[in-house]
């Protein structure tokens, strides 16, 4: 069982184990010494982050410990983490690094990993890297003079980043005409979005582009869709992108504020492609979270769906074993293994904007491809992450509700990978019942393993 990483690497809150300045320099040398290998040669790792006050604190800590393992550091600042999947891998770097919380609020952080090839690590070498920290197996390596590496920056990371989403939208169609709100939560793609989306023609209305330290994903980005939904009806914009804190996200509206879900992107995209043959066997991957609407509306479109475990790296790692090359969530994390390694929030936006361009059709028209079935999700926070089902009186409730569910709906009951949270997700037709039950089922919760 991994200690240290969940389902999307190392995070907490910054300054405190395990994002603690002692563990990124820890990390970061168990790092360099398992992608330097034993090969004879100067290697390279790519360091980037999101605009969080506590990323100099990390990025400082893991360069030196890279550097003490005698492995060169290319420093990209603020950008994307599919930008940094896409420089590590356009640059033919060992490995990269994002230290980034995602959509969490500016006082966490993270560090996550990619390798070589831009995809994020498997479970069996992250737990290699933690075994490499507990057994101080490399704390004796040591290499000095000429063999301690350097640290560079890449200045023309952005630019690189920017070129390379263009060229992900058709050559022959444009974005003129179009009114766009961006949201970039104040986080990561504050500068390189609105660049993308200008520079393709749309007129870009920017929220969220104003970092400074503590701000991002503060009342905005994607898990505050409402920001976009009222900017769209006041610009009266043809449609409204939310980026999260790292940009490997998105959620967008229509051009009357509506929300439009990962699950509704998904069905979109797959759908076209399904159309110009370009969906590889027919499957699109998504996450036992994306509503049974999506499984309906691939079947009368001719293709199917399979699903995995909650985290975009399980999808990818069933899209890479299957030959699929369309897969996602439904919290906005999309996977187009045509172009890119790991989600990106504003390639999944583009590909959304050119099947409008190529219906000539509104996001609104598009969108009714799907219709989902009424579904509730309540968190709560827990103290500990026991078997949920060993508390006989929630287990009761949840084959309860299960019964009077039938097969008109599901139940789905989780932790978070990233944080405290017990995640109970019901659908059925009954919006009403669905919420008093899922209540019913958090306050069982809560009254054995609830946070007090």
């Amino acid at each position: 069982m991994k200690k240290l990483f969940g389902t999307d690497g190392v995070r907490g809150v910054a300054n405190v184990y395990p994002m603690t300045t002692e563990m990124a320099m820890q990390l970061g040398r168990a790092a360099a010494y398992i992608f330097k290998g034993g090969r004879k040669r100067r290697h390279r790792i790519v360091i980037g982050k999101d605009t969080r006050l506590s990323g100099y604190m990390l990025e400082n800590a893991l360069v030196a410990g890279i550097c003490s393992m005698g492995v060169d550091v290319l420093q990209v600042g603020p950008l994307p983490t599919p930008g940094i999947a896409n420089i590590t891998s356009s640059m033919r770097a060992d490995a990269g690094v994002v230290i980034s919380a995602s959509h969490n609020a500016f006082q966490d952080n993270g560090i996550k990993f990619f390798s070589a090839d831009g995809f994020k690590l498997p479970d069996a070498l992250e737990l290699k890297i933690e075994k490499l920290i507990e057994s101080k197996q490399i704390d004796a390596l040591r290499p000095t003079a000429t063999e301690v590496g350097k640290a560079y920056r890449i200045e023309d990371a952005a630019g690189r980043y920017i070129v390379f989403l263009k060229n992900t939208f058709p050559q022959e169609m444009d974005l003129s005409g179009l009114k766009i709100v961006l949201d970039c939560a104040n986080g990561a793609a504050y500068k390189v979005a609105p660049a993308v989306f200008e520079e393709l023609g749309a007129e870009v209305i920017p929220y969220g582009v104003k970092p400074n330290g503590t701000n991002i994903n503060a009342g905005c980005g994607s898990t505050y869709p409402s920001v976009i939904s009222e900017a769209v009806k006041l610009h009266r914009a043809d449609i409204g992108i939310a980026l999260d804190g790292d940009a490997d996200r998105v959620i967008v509206c229509d051009e009357f504020g509506n929300e439009v879900d990962g699950d509704h992107i998904m069905a979109i995209c797959a759908s076209d492609m399904l159309k110009r043959k370009l969906l590889k066997k027919k499957t699109l991957v998504a996450t036992v979270m994306s509503n049974m609407g999506l499984d309906i509306a691939l079947r009368k479109c001719g293709g199917k769906i399979i699903k995995t475990d909650v985290g975009d790296r399980y999808v990818v790692e069933a899209m890479r074993n299957g030959g699929y090359n369309l897969g996602g969530e439904q919290s906005g994390h999309m996977i187009f293994l045509d172009y890119n390694t790991t989600g990106d929030g504003i390639m999944s936006a583009l590909q959304l904007l050119a099947v409008m361009r190529r219906e000539e059709k509104s996001l609104s028209e598009l969108a009714e491809i799907m219709i989902p079935l009424p579904q509730v999700l309540c968190n709560t926070r827990v103290r500990e992450k026991i078997d949920i089902f060993s508390i006989s009186d929630v287990a009761a409730k949840i084959k309860d509700v299960e019964a009077k569910l039938g097969n008109e709906g599901r139940v789905l009951i989780r932790y978070s990978g990233t944080e405290p949270l017990l995640r109970v997700m019901i659908e059925g037709q009954d919006k009403y019942e669905i919420t008093t039950w899922a209540n019913e089922v958090c306050d069982l919760v809560k009254k054995h393993i609830g946070d007090k």
